[in-house]
């Protein structure tokens, strides 16, 4: 396809982890959704996939990469939003989605939505698309509080929500209901709290790249595969 990289024949793409089911590590195996997505777009681009993990404390930190030239692309469920297409260019998104609520059915029984958080503390993650969200109902008094977790401590976050040191997590519901699958006093009891498009990053200015990733996903949703995907990972 002609399209130049980092390292010539190869696809660097930035994933933060862990992030399921977009990106996490089974074992020494990467799995997930942008896992797959990314090798099959790496593949129509006749290139090798690779890898490079993130693990800087706020997610908004991974387009930074791009003016050091440590990837190619970053696909790691990122919301294209305004500030963050100041810092990177995005393909055509791949699918949509919102923020979830999460909460500890057994500590706070009553709390189904954000409009019930009142006087309580809600987790978010730093750099998350959920932590403007957060402040704003911080700022209405409609929470007492916001805690910031570092982005890779979704766990830590988990756990002080099952502990009751938390009143709720907000994150993008496939995330959410991945991980409290294993967590059966914690449960997503709100859905479609903002409307999101997620996609590919690629550097400012990198046109051919980002039009050859967007023409490769246009070949992946007419063959079927991009759906599959989809149904795969993020409608299970």
């Amino acid at each position: 396809m002609g399209v130049s990289t980092i390292i010539p024949g190869v696809l660097c793409v930035a994933s933060a982890l862990p992030d399921p089911p977009f990106e996490f590590m089974d074992g020494d195996e990467p799995r997930g959704f942008d896992v797959e997505l990314m090798q099959a777009v790496a593949a129509e681009l006749g290139l090798a996939w690779r890898l490079i993990p993130y693990a800087d404390a706020d997610f908004n930190g991974i387009f930074g990469g791009f003016a050091s030239g440590k990837w190619d692309c970053v696909a790691s469920g990122a919301t294209i939003t305004p500030e963050r297409l100041r810092l990177a260019s995005f393909c055509t998104p791949y699918i949509r989605s919102g923020q979830s609520l999460v909460c500890n059915i057994m500590a706070t029984p009553q709390v189904r939505s954000i409009d019930d958080l009142r006087g309580m503390i809600l987790g978010v993650q730093r750099g998350n698309t959920s932590e403007p969200v957060a402040r704003r109902l911080r700022n209405e008094g409609r929470i007492a509080d916001v805690r910031t977790y570092a982005y890779r401590d979704i766990g830590v976050m988990l756990d002080d929500l099952a502990a009751g040191k938390i009143g709720g997590v907000m994150k993008l519901a496939p995330v959410m209901r991945w991980m409290t699958r294993s967590r059966p006093q914690l449960r997503v009891v709100q859905e479609e709290i903002t409307d999101e498009r997620l996609g590919v990053a690629v550097r400012l200015g990198n046109d051919s790249l980002r039009v050859a990733i967007s023409d490769a996903q246009a070949r992946l949703q007419d063959s079927g595969a991009l759906p599959q995907l989809v149904k795969k990972w993020l409608q299970a």
